[in-house]
């Protein structure tokens, strides 16, 4: 196989770009025409959550494919993606405050502590939050070490995430239990990375 070149790495990019945000504009027309399913908000909810979860997975999956591959270049598509699991990730937080709570901030504690997958959910967004704040290079020169050490936290991500999707769905458990394996081994692939991360602590 040829080397990825800078050339192909944008195309690449672009090609992501395209694949992340059809589903958005599918969404958007499907809304637009009544063609939701019969609970509109909660059918917006679980896309934008699959979405999300989705994007995980993939960018996960960049550096092992990357070395099966040979192709280094490929790691330079994981902020590209990484900044996509916080844009579904912050659309679905987002219709539940808007769509299902109607913003009634008051009873939004209560649903965390009736719905713990909430709470689970929330300290996920909020460490994908501070790793897509902290993905531009002049940020990352100058936390210097400190960067990886904080983007390694994506692994805590990768465990809330199906814990999240696994409660919420209550009944269904087959599809998150897909979940549970993909993420798992996801995580074996890196265990090496992820037990040196835990022994600087």
């Amino acid at each position: 196989m040829k080397r990825l070149t800078p050339k192909g790495l944008i195309w690449i990019k672009g090609l992501l770009h395209v694949s992340f945000l059809s589903p958005i504009v599918y969404l958007v027309l499907l809304v637009m025409t009544d063609n939701a399913g019969g609970d509109p908000v909660q059918y917006i909810i679980h896309f934008t959550g699959m979405g999300a979860i989705n994007s995980l997975i993939i960018t996960l999956v960049v550096s092992p494919l990357a070395k099966f591959l040979k192709q280094g270049m490929l790691l330079q598509t994981r902020r590209l993606i990484g900044l996509y699991v916080f844009v579904y990730a912050s659309l679905h937080i987002a219709a539940f405050i808007s769509l299902d709570l109607l913003f009634a901030w008051g009873y939004l504690l209560q649903e965390v502590v009736k719905r713990p997958y909430i709470l689970v959910g929330a300290v996920a967004l909020i460490i994908v939050a501070l790793l897509a704040l902290t993905s531009f290079q002049a940020i990352k020169r100058k936390m210097g070490k400190d960067w990886q050490q904080l983007h390694n936290w994506v692994y805590v991500v990768a465990i809330l995430a199906p814990i999240h999707f696994y409660w919420s769905v209550k009944s269904e458990i087959i599809e998150p239990s897909i979940y549970f394996v993909l993420f798992a081994a996801l995580l074996w692939l890196r265990r090496s990375q992820i037990k040196k991360w835990l022994l600087k602590r």
